[in-house]
C-alpha cells in the first residue's frame, strides 16, 4: 500500500470525514432487449404504456426500440438504488404485452440488419437529431453491435468531502479544479485495475454464433448454434463487436481533463475520409450528424466516463468544460443473467469500495507504455480471465493475475472497512470476501456459472438466456406495485408524453439549421 492511500485513508478514518463517506451517490442505468415469447428480437415500437422515450427520466430507450434503458435517481445508500430499479421493473412488466427482458448482455438471435429497428424519439428537432445520430450508428458501426446491453454504474463522493482532502495536501487549485483532477486520477487507476472487475463480473462468455454475422472469429463452438470461449469472463467488452477504425487513434489516456476534453472536441470536429466519402445526406435525406471521427462525444466507446448534470440544452463536454466533473460513469459491467436486476447489493458494494480505491490511491500520468498495458491487461483477462496461471502486465514485468488480484483485494480490504466504519456494520468487508472467493475459485464467477449452466441444462446460449428471462419475469409479476407506486408511475407516463407533445407543438426552426447549431456548439468550446 502507498504512503499517500495511507494517508489519506488516515484522513478520512477521523470522525467528520468518516460521517461524510456515508454521502456518496450511486445512480445505475440498466439496458435491456425486449424480447418476444421465442426470445426473438421485438420488432414493435416503443410502447406507449411506457411513455415518451424522449422525454420520461427513468424509462427511455438506447439504440433500438426494442432496446429500454432504466434510470434510477441517484441514491446515498445503493440497496435504495437497487429498489429503485426493482420499482422500474414491476412497473415495466405490467405494462409489457406478452413481452420479456432479455436477461443477458448479449442478444438473442437478431434478424437481419435491415430489420433491426432504429430507436424513434418524435418529430421535434432534438428527437430527429436523436434518430439521425442512431442512423449514423448504424451506418458506421452496423445494427448488430448496438444490440448489446450491460450495466452502468453511476459513483460521486461528496463535493463536501474534496476540499477537506485538498487542504490536508495543500493543493493550490481552485476546488473545482482539484475534484476534477482527483476524478481524473480516479478513472487513470480505474484504467489500470478494471481487469479485476472484468475477471469478478463479467458474465459473457458465450453468445449465439449468428451475432458475428459470418465475420472470421477465434471463438469456439459449444453447439451448432453457440459460440464460445473457454476461459473467457466478457466477449461483450472484447474486440468481437466494438471495433472502428476511426476509433482506433482516439485513446485519451485521461492525464487530465482538459486534454480529455481536447481529444473529445478534435475527434468531433476531424473529418474521417471514409465517411465523407459517404456523406451526411442522400436525396434530402440524413444518413448521419457529420462525417467526423465521432458524431457526438458519446459515440466514444469507453469502460468509464467522467460525467456532470447538464442544463437543458447544454452538451455533456460543455457541461464538463464549464463546472468540472461532478461523478463518474462506469460502463463495463455486464448484466448478470442470474440476477434479475442484472446486479446485485453485493456487487455495488464492492464496487463501492473499489472506485473508493481508485481515487484514494496514488495515481501518476499514464504514459504510452502503460497506457497500452492497461489496455491490453483489459482485454487479455475479457478473452481468458479464467485461464489458469494467467499472466498481465505490471510495471513493464509478467505478474499473475490471481496474485496480483489477492494484493488488490488486500488495500481495498482497508477502504471496505473504513466504508464500514462510516456506515456501520460489515457489508462491504463481507462483499470484498465474497469476490475473494471468486479469486481462488474461478468456478464461483458468473462466467464460468454461464458455461455450466450451458452444459449442465445441454442448451444453447439463447435457451439458457431465455429461460432466465422467463424466471425473471415471474419474480417481477409476483410482486406487483402497489395502487399508490402505479399512479405514480403512471402519472410520470403522461407527463412525458405531454411534454414531448408540447416540445413538438412549440418548436421553432429547420432541421438543418438545428445541427448545425449543435455542430457547432462544441467546437466553439475553449478548453
Amino acid at each position: 500500500m502507498s504512503n499517500l492511500l495511507s494517508r489519506r485513508l488516515a484522513l478520512l478514518g477521523e470522525r467528520a470525514p468518516l460521517s461524510l463517506l456515508a454521502q456518496c451517490l450511486h445512480g445505475i442505468e440498466r439496458e435491456c432487449l425486449r424480447v418476444d415469447a421465442d426470445g426473438q428480437l421485438s420488432l414493435s415500437p416503443h410502447p406507449a404504456a411506457l411513455g415518451s422515450a424522449l422525454t420520461h427520466p427513468q424509462i427511455t430507450t438506447d439504440y433500438s426500440e426494442a432496446l429500454l434503458e432504466f434510470i434510477t435517481p441517484a441514491e446515498q445508500d445503493p440497496a435504495l438504488t437497487l429498489d429503485d430499479l426493482d420499482r422500474i421493473h414491476r412497473f415495466v412488466y405490467a405494462r409489457l404485452d406478452g413481452e420479456f427482458l432479455w436477461s443477458a448482455s448479449m442478444p438473442s438471435q437478431l434478424p437481419d440488419e435491415e430489420t433491426i429497428p432504429i430507436a424513434r424519439y418524435g418529430d421535434s428537432l432534438i428527437g430527429r437529431l436523436k434518430y439521425v445520430y442512431r442512423k449514423g450508428l448504424a451506418l458506421r458501426y452496423g445494427k448488430t453491435m448496438q444490440c448489446i446491453a450491460g450495466i452502468h454504474y453511476n459513483f460521486s463522493l461528496p463535493e463536501t468531502l474534496w476540499p477537506v482532502l485538498k487542504a490536508a495536501e495543500g493543493d493550490p487549485q481552485s476546488d473545482r479544479d482539484y475534484q476534477s483532477a482527483r476524478y481524473i486520477a480516479l478513472i487513470r487507476n480505474f484504467r489500470r485495475y478494471s481487469w479485476l472487475l472484468m475477471y469478478l463480473f463479467g458474465a459473457s462468455p458465450a453468445l449465439h454464433k449468428g451475432f458475428l454475422r459470418g465475420n472470421p472469429h477465434q471463438l469456439e463452438t459449444l453447439d451448432e448454434d453457440t459460440l464460445y470461449l473457454p476461459w473467457a469472463t466478457s466477449l461483450r467488452m472484447s474486440d468481437l463487436g466494438y471495433q472502428n477504425n476511426a476509433q482506433a487513434g482516439l485513446t485519451p489516456c485521461y492525464n487530465s481533463l482538459d486534454s480529455y476534453l481536447a481529444s473529445l472536441r478534435q475527434a468531433v470536429g476531424t473529418p474521417y475520409p471514409p465517411y465523407v466519402e459517404i456523406g451526411t445526406q442522400r436525396d434530402g435525406e440524413w444518413l448521419q450528424l457529420n462525417t467526423n471521427v465521432i458524431q457526438i462525444e458519446n459515440e466514444y466507446y469507453s469502460s468509464i466516463r467522467p460525467k456532470r448534470v447538464t442544463h437543458t440544452g447544454e452538451r455533456p463536454i460543455q457541461a464538463l468544460a464549464a463546472r468540472g466533473v461532478q461523478y463518474i460513469e462506469v460502463r463495463c459491467m455486464d448484466i448478470d443473467p442470474f440476477l434479475p436486476l442484472g446486479i446485485d447489493l453485493t456487487s455495488a458494494r464492492f464496487l463501492d469500495a473499489f472506485l473508493l480505491y481508485c481515487a484514494l490511491q496514488d495515481s501518476p500520468p499514464l504514459a504510452g507504455d502503460e497506457c497500452r498495458a492497461c489496455t491490453n491487461n483489459f482485454l487479455k483477462t475479457v478473452k481468458e480471465g479464467r485461464r489458469p496461471g494467467l499472466h498481465l502486465q505490471r510495471n513493464g514485468e509478467a505478474v499473475e493475475l490471481k496474485t496480483w488480484a489477492h494484493e488488490l483485494l488486500d488495500d481495498i480490504a482497508r477502504v471496505a472497512d473504513l466504508l464500514d466504519r462510516s456506515h456501520g456494520g460489515r457489508v462491504h468487508a463481507d462483499a470484498l470476501a465474497a469476490q475473494r472467493a471468486k479469486v481462488d475459485d474461478a468456478r464461483l464467477t458468473p462466467s464460468a456459472r454461464v458455461l455450466d449452466a450451458l452444459r449442465e441444462h445441454r442448451e444453447s446460449f439463447v435457451g439458457f438466456a431465455l429461460r432466465q428471462s422467463r424466471t425473471h419475469a415471474e419474480y417481477f409479476r409476483g410482486r406487483p406495485l402497489s395502487e399508490a407506486e402505479m399512479a405514480e408511475y403512471e402519472a410520470q407516463v403522461q407527463q412525458s408524453l405531454a411534454e414531448q407533445e408540447e416540445l413538438e407543438r412549440t418548436q421553432v426552426g429547420d432541421f438543418d439549421t438545428f445541427v448545425e447549431a449543435y455542430q457547432a456548439s462544441i467546437l466553439g468550446i475553449a478548453i
